[in-house]
């Protein structure tokens, strides 16, 4: 979060604001000098300030222009809010107040001690010395505003009304220093006493300081969720009727194909390394068992929760399964409480790598060790799977230990360097599973190797890579092929932030280990799925022509005011759950969707229930295989555009994957029309979805 919050553009404003809060205070002090050499000793020190803090001007100038976002609108709108607040006062500054304080700077001395002259203290105190370099720091203050506490699209009061508060504290201030001025003028002007001069100070600052209370009581209870509310009401009323969501369910009458039973508990985990691990378990394993079915099988699993005092759920990620299956605290079920059990009965359609997850505090939960991968085995034919092949999960994972010093990634429970003996010639398939809240970079070393699926769906026509890091993003699944060669190959992970880490699979066919230290220091390129494989015609031929429904998502941040906290948050269209936009769909409704990450983080934007087909990134569009995804990494800067049909009915969470970003504001919903749902979230209930 910090590298998001103070990237080159909050550096800048906050500079910006430092640097001409301490020249505005000089400047009104100048005509206070009691000597000429104190005099212009301040004059050449305010023009220092205001010399610095033109160049810092001109260099947020810079920033901005140099990356003026061709097709953003909201963005272009709330660039050049900044842009012109800080330029036409700093201009002014250049053109009135820096010619009179060289004047006031350069004048000639007297006899050591000499007081100042009359004439020249009117000089100092005229308005056109002060009123720029103020009017600088009141838009410095401004942008600063618009910086930090405002995420687009901004809405029209947003626009307007910082910028004339400031025109009009500009018009007061100006009003004071030319009374101020004039009075300076009289031969019978005299500085006002200290005491007095302290105790006007101290009224504007107490004035300031209880406006600024009453601002902050005021909306920090507006910014209150509230204690209980329905995820499907105030956006339609239907009236009475609708279908809820409770009864969209897999099949319950028949026997299921595959049945399992997942108990949520506490208990102490050693990592390979010895470090121990306070982990929230299923089964008391660290991840959760491995669910593996067949494509088309009815999997039944009951959820038991043990002593998990906050309750738990169980999300099915990436698979799409009927909407009252999903496991969403408050959206699709209530949480399962300490001795209660709830059943999810769903037939796994697709094949590929999936994962699930507890989506109730799923930021504390799935991050303290409540989640576990599933496997759905095609049933047919599948050109990217040999016989023979073997299968590896790689559950990546960030645990902190007991006593807190570490914080590595781990594949499964082991934090070390861990040794496999695999057969040369033998067809290998990693499912990489990356269950953190940010990117994973992994690096794949000593073989070429091909990547034959994304989030459970095959790529058509995948071709060798060799030297290419592959970048997941959290929640995303990659599937990695290779025919093991006759010497090592390691498989590493790299975080976007961490740097290197300490688990590494190293296959070996003598199951002797081998030194990689050199390959894994150096960052290749990263892989890129838009133009990877080959075009498939018929498989995105539904998404070509024209689109039931459009929508544009923009990602940003804010610092401000969020559940009556003082929070950094992550917006969708400039605003925080629950006021986020709730995207209406048909059934059956072809949706596209462009996502503008403008904020400095990844956002891993995760659609349950559906599939999304990537159509460009940065408009460029995709040539290569089909790129569906459930689980999309939008990185800073970023723009796509994806389609989805509306297929499958419900009200469906659309968040970012990670989770403190969706904890912080970060959440939206798909919601078909007609439907409802009788479960609430909030502090008045049990269900804490994020």
């Amino acid at each position: 979060m910090t590298e998001d919050l103070f990237g080159t553009a909050g550096f800048s404003s906050l500079g910006l604001l430092f640097l001409w809060s301490i020249a505005a205070y000089w400047s009104s002090r100048l005509s206070y000098s009691s000597r000429k050499k104190q005099l212009r000793r301040r004059s050449w020190g305010l023009l220092t300030l205001i010399l610095l803090g033109e160049i810092l001007a001109l260099v947020k100038a810079t920033i901005i222009l140099s990356s003026w976002p061709t097709g953003w609108p909201a963005m272009q709108v709330k660039l050049g809010l900044e842009l012109g607040l800080f330029v036409a006062p700093a201009l002014a500054t250049l053109v009135w107040s820096v010619p009179r304080l060289w004047r006031l700077a350069r004048t000639e001395g007297g006899p050591q001690g000499e007081d100042l002259p009359a004439e020249m203290r009117v000089s100092a105190a005229h308005i056109a010395v002060a009123l720029p370099v103020q009017a600088v720091m009141l838009s410095a203050m401004t942008v600063f505003f618009y910086t930090f506490f405002t995420a687009v699209p901004l809405p029209v009061k947003m626009i307007v009304v910082p910028a004339l508060l400031a025109a009009a504290v500009t018009s007061v201030q100006g009003y004071r220093l030319h009374r101020r001025y004039q009075a300076m003028r009289s031969p019978t002007w005299t500085k006002p006493r200290f005491g007095v001069r302290v105790v006007r100070a101290a009224a504007g600052v107490l004035a300031a300081a209880a406006g600024l209370v009453i601002w902050l009581s005021a909306a920090s209870q507006i910014s209150r969720l509230p204690a209980e509310m329905n995820m499907a009401a105030g956006v339609v009323d239907y009236g009475v009727g609708g279908t809820s969501v409770a009864t969209l369910t897999g099949p319950r009458e028949r026997m299921p194909d595959q049945r399992f039973t997942l108990t949520a508990s506490k208990k102490t985990v050693a990592l390979s390394s010895g470090k121990q691990v306070e982990a929230w378990t299923f089964n008391g394993q660290l991840p959760g068992p491995e669910l593996h079915v067949k494509q088309g099988q009815l999997v039944e699993v009951t959820l038991v929760n043990d002593d998990i005092a906050d309750g738990v759920t169980l999300h099915w990620h990436g698979l799409d399964v009927p909407n009252a299956e999903d496991g969403v605290a408050g959206v699709t079920q209530n949480a399962v409480m300490p001795g209660q059990t709830h059943v999810y009965r769903f037939i796994a359609s697709d094949a590929g790598t999936y994962w699930y997850h507890s989506h109730q505090q799923s930021y504390v939960e799935a991050g303290k060790g409540l989640f576990g991968s599933l496997l759905v085995e095609p049933i047919a034919a599948s050109t990217t799977i040999k016989p023979n092949e073997l299968d590896i999960p790689i559950v990546a994972h960030t645990y902190t230990t007991v006593d807190g010093t570490s914080n590595t990634i781990s594949f499964g429970t082991s934090d070390t360097r861990e040794i496999r003996q695999i057969a040369t010639g033998t067809p290998v398939r990693l499912r990489l599973l990356n269950t953190d809240n940010s990117p994973l970079i992994f690096k794949l070393i000593g073989t070429t190797f091909q990547v034959a699926a994304i989030d459970g769906t095959d790529l058509n026509g995948p071709t060798d890579l060799v030297g290419k890091d592959l970048l997941l993003a959290a929640g995303g699944r990659y599937d990695v092929t290779f025919t093991m060669p006759e010497g090592q190959v390691l498989l590493g992970p790299q975080s976007e932030k961490r740097g290197g880490s300490h688990a590494a699979l190293v296959m070996s066919p003598d199951g002797r280990d081998g030194d990689f230290s050199e390959a894994m220091s150096q960052r290749g390129d990263i892989w890129d799925p838009l133009t990877y494989g080959s075009p498939a015609a018929k498989a995105v031929a539904a998404f070509t022509g024209h689109y039931d429904r459009e929508f544009q998502l923009i990602l940003d941040k804010r610092l401000g005011l969020f559940d009556g906290r003082f929070a950094y948050s992550f917006t969708i269209n400039g605003k925080l759950f629950p006021d986020t936009p709730m995207l209406m769909v048909e059934e059956g409704d072809k949706v596209k969707t462009t996502i503008v990450n403008h904020s400095s983080a990844s956002h891993p934007m995760h659609l349950h229930g559906h599939h999304m087909l990537v159509l460009s990134r940065n408009g460029q569009p995709s040539t290569g295989s089909p790129w569906w995804v459930d689980t999309l990494n939008v990185a800073a800067g970023e723009t796509y555009e994806i389609a989805f049909v509306a297929d499958n009915p419900g009200l469906w969470m659309d968040h970012c994957h990670n989770l403190q970003h969706a904890m912080a504001g970060m959440t939206m919903h798909l919601m078909y029309e007609g439907i409802t749902t009788p479960y609430s979230v909030g502090k008045a209930t049990s269900n804490h979805p994020e």
